[in-house]
């Protein structure tokens, strides 16, 4: 891996399937085999150094040339998982998502027409030749989406507070706070079913549920023996100490689902208030200068 400069990195948060090596085909499970068991495996916060130069030339490079061979990879009770990057994949899927976010204006001093017209060419004739590609990563940026809660528990919580700095925030000297789920993908595909089956007896279709369908219906794609991992990514530096290390969302989700399947609009509606106000300040810095 190429080395890269240091820079601040965005706020966004992360859901990762690792998959088993027997997962995939040869020669490429030979690749990662291989790769594993190289010395100084790259971190996320080197993925998004690397797609941040793309953005720095004129006019920018938006999605890699070339396909990335890089992955992150850790071992659980001796099996070793890999989660490629594919940063060339998640670059199209993710300028095609652009327009929803921002007005033409903005989006075209951000990224000129004919550069993302370019894209959407190359995209469109790689996708003829690969129809059943997907990623093995999602990303959302300034929030962490309440259906990704649903396939985690609170047990599974990891929180390391890292150093910060004398105001209580996350900063470049020392290391920055980590907080994250890991559950197996048995685990998180039975949430998936139980939440569904509890928010669509409680309420219509809405962006609650299709977010959910959508999110398991990826999960369907992976190995049954994969990891899934949720991690707050670069939230963690959008978060004050004391609201980071209290944060237990995935505990607020877990509860309001369960007071659904009781028929306790109260309980459900106390907890969907917490996660509210406990992400409300991380969205309101989106707009902030």
């Amino acid at each position: 891996m190429p080395k890269v400069s240091s820079v601040i990195v965005p706020y966004a948060a992360y859901l990762r399937v690792y998959e088993p090596l027997a997962a995939f085909p040869e020669p490429e499970r030979g690749h990662w085999a291989r790769y594993a068991r190289r010395p100084g495996l790259p971190s996320y916060q080197d993925e998004l150094r690397l797609a941040l130069a793309d953005v720095v030339p004129t006019p920018p490079v938006p999605v890699p040339v070339r396909e990335s061979e890089d992955a992150f990879v850790l071992e659980a009770d001796g099996v070793v998982l890999v989660c490629p990057w594919r940063t060339r994949l998640r670059g199209w899927q993710a300028l095609g998502e652009l327009a929803e976010e921002f007005p033409p204006p903005v989006l075209d001093a951000l990224l000129p027409p004919f550069v993302r017209r370019q894209a959407a060419e190359d995209y469109e004739r790689w996708m003829a030749e690969h129809p059943d590609a997907r990623p093995w990563i999602r990303t959302a940026t300034w929030q962490v989406p309440i259906n990704w809660f649903v396939l985690v528990s609170d047990e599974e919580r990891e929180y390391d507070g890292g150093s910060r700095s004398s105001s209580g925030s996350a900063g470049s000297a020392g290391e920055a706070p980590v907080l994250r789920y890991r559950t197996p993908m048995v685990e998180a595909r039975r949430r998936v079913a139980r939440g569904l089956r509890a928010l669509r007896t409680a309420m219509d279709e809405g962006p609650l549920v299709d977010g959910l369908v959508d999110v398991g219906r990826w999960l369907e794609e992976f190995h049954p023996r994969s990891l899934v991992e949720l991690d707050y990514g670069g939230l963690v530096h959008a978060l004050p100490a004391g609201a980071l290390e209290d944060d237990h969302s995935a505990a607020d989700v877990a509860e309001g689902i369960a007071a659904l399947r009781r028929g306790d609009g109260v309980t459900a509606g106390e907890a969907y208030g917490r996660l509210v106000e406990r992400w409300r300040s991380v969205r309101d810095l989106r707009s902030a200068n």
